[in-house]
């Protein structure tokens, strides 16, 4: 396995290439561009179905925490601080503009910060909205809209956000995390893991909720974000071929044996058994990367999928933040409809299925693309688009923090 060489960051100014540059210009990852795309499609299905074998199947978290891990260490072959700030400039225009809407909305519906229970410094609290180091306060029971969303519509606004947070701070530890990794490649890729362990079999406890919140996260899906830090850097070129394929199903199975003998059920999934979670995901992201193909142009049977796949890749941020909304949203408006009675008399088996509501659901995500996906362009400094798709020949960004809920 080789180490990818670093294409220019999708922030930094375009120079005219050289003949020599032309022939040997990197391409992206398309391989890359397909878990990504898969993920965020399988966050969206999972949050709607809540089937618990879906995080099983395809553990989106720990695949979206590697390719930014590896993205992360291409790019901090540049000045770390650079690299920071230009990650946080094209992660937080997204936030502030859901919060900005969200935020208003709720004050709308008679929520204050004071509700939360922080009085005297709520004001403090509601930065979180603005720069996400912890949770940001929202309304647990408002008042819904009537005929399109229900009476839970603050919380489904606030759930995703857990994952900013966590990918802030992977952010902001990223330049140590690499030097850690260069000097101790190992105990660095490995920590997480026994850090999870230490949690979850009560060797270290901490008070409070902000610290353990984000420690959880960091032992979760850490291991993964530093295994694609480790992907970039050649680490895993370094070992036989032979190894991954050996270890890497044992850690998974391992993993979802702690699961199944730790009340994994429905409404109980992987996702709520962080040692669970950190083992499979390290497991299954360490096969996935071992086979990384490197395509730089896709294969015959999934060119039909580009245009798609593209659009997913461009408009991460924007679909996993607004998609809980979509959900619930269309869910609402489907609800409707049983008050048709030719439906509800004739049609009650397609009002009770779900796969409608999916279909609606995607219908409100394309929606929130066109209304609200220019702010990734905005943050990126290109020019504002309405639907990247790809078939203007415009590159989609590869630096975006997709996912949604612990999915």
């Amino acid at each position: 396995m080789t180490v990818r060489t670093r294409p220019p960051a999708p922030d930094e100014p375009a120079e005219s290439p050289q003949p020599e540059q032309q022939r040997h210009a990197p391409s992206r990852d398309r391989y890359f561009d397909l878990l990504r795309a898969v993920a965020l499609f399988r966050v969206v299905f999972y949050h709607l179905m809540g089937w618990a074998w879906l995080p099983v199947v395809f553990p989106s978290l720990g695949v979206m925490f590697a390719l930014a891990g590896n993205l992360m260490a291409r790019s901090l072959e540049r000045p770390p601080l650079q690299v920071v700030r230009s990650r946080l400039r094209r992660l937080l225009p997204p936030l502030w503009l859901l919060g900005a809407l969200g935020v208003t909305g709720m004050v709308l519906r008679g929520w204050s910060p004071h509700d939360d229970g922080h009085p005297g410094w709520w004001w403090l609290h509601l930065g979180f909205w603005i720069l996400p180091l912890s949770d940001p306060p929202y309304g647990e029971q408002l008042r819904g809209v009537h005929s399109l969303l229900g009476d839970d519509w603050g919380p489904e606004l606030a759930g995703p956000l857990w994952y900013i947070r966590a990918y802030l701070w992977f952010v902001l530890l990223s330049p140590f995390l690499l030097k850690a990794l260069r000097a101790l490649p190992w105990a660095t890729l490995l920590s997480p893991i026994a850090l999870a362990a230490a949690l979850e079999f009560g060797y270290l406890a901490l008070p409070g909720e902000r610290i353990p919140s984000a420690l959880t996260d960091y032992s979760t899906f850490g291991a993964c974000w530093i295994l694609g830090m480790a992907h970039q850097e050649g680490v895993l070129g370094r070992i036989p071929r032979y190894v991954v394929p050996s270890v890497a199903p044992g850690i998974a199975a391992l993993g979802l044996w702690y699961a199944l003998t730790h009340g994994f059920e429905e409404g109980h999934d992987i996702d709520d058994i962080p040692f669970a979670q950190s083992l499979w995901s390290f497991g299954v992201v360490l096969l996935l990367l071992h086979v990384s193909p490197s395509w730089t142009r896709w294969p015959h049977r999934l060119r039909p999928f580009d245009r798609l796949i593209t659009l997913l890749n461009s408009r991460a941020v924007t679909i996993y933040l607004w998609h809980n909304l979509c959900i619930l949203v269309a869910a609402t408006l489907w609800d409707q409809l049983w008050q048709v009675d030719l439906l509800y008399l004739h049609f009650s088996w397609l009002l009770e299925s779900s796969w409608p509501v999916l279909a609606v659901t995607w219908v409100f995500v394309g929606g929130s693309v066109v209304c609200f996906g220019w702010i990734e362009d905005l943050a990126a400094r290109r020019a504002p688009r309405l639907w990247p798709d790809g078939s203007k020949s415009v590159a989609p960004a590869t630096d975006a923090a997709t996912s949604t809920g612990r999915s």
